[in-house]
């Protein structure tokens, strides 16, 4: 009788890799080819969506913001469809607020852009980086930044209709307008 080979090779993991920049796309792809993932890319949650269920996904990492759905719609389809799956939410419009649907949505971690593919990695292993790495500086942003941020991505989400956003926002329109033409806070 033959003893199994004591060191195996851990078993490849099918990552699903969601963005609409596709030089973003392709580059992460090679990355994590080269980190032992089998990858398969999608432009859009809806191509995701449709090429999933033959890949058969263990991991995706998936853009929030995507031109025809927001990225945390996918999160959902995703875990419904492969309760196992772990995703990370990668985004370049950071809030608080996204970062607790996504978790709360079934998200394993939420990475800001610019993430490299050792973060990501680190991140689908459900690692989370060294208390005794030096942390970057982060200049908290004011209240006023925050703010702005928060309608331009309302006013983005609304597909940049003023009268939506003032509603979706709950405020007149024209102080909405007033708001918006204002230069960006600094910081």
């Amino acid at each position: 009788m033959k003893t199994p080979d004591p060191v195996q090779a851990p078993a490849l993991k099918k990552l699903l890799l969601v963005d609409d920049d596709e030089a973003f796309r392709e580059r992460l792809a090679v990355a994590m080819k080269r980190r032992g993932y089998e990858t398969l890319t999608a432009p859009s949650a809806a191509e995701a969506l449709r090429l999933a269920p033959a890949f058969g996904p263990t991991a995706a990492v998936v853009d929030l913001k995507m031109p025809e759905e927001n990225g945390l719609v996918l999160v959902k389809a995703l875990r419904e469809r492969f309760p196992n799956i772990v995703v990370i939410v990668l985004t370049g419009y950071g809030s608080i607020a996204t970062a607790l649907d996504a978790v709360r949505l079934g998200a394993a971690d939420y990475l800001t852009k610019p993430a490299d593919a050792d973060r990501i990695h680190e991140a689908l292993q459900g690692k989370t980086p060294s208390v005794e790495a030096p942390l970057p500086e982060v200049e908290t942003p004011t209240l006023d930044r925050v703010e702005w941020e928060h309608m331009q991505r309302i006013l983005s989400d609304c597909g940049h209709n003023i009268s939506q956003t003032a509603r979706v926002l709950g405020i007149d329109r024209r102080s909405l307008q007033r708001k918006l033409s204002k230069y960006p806070p600094n910081k």
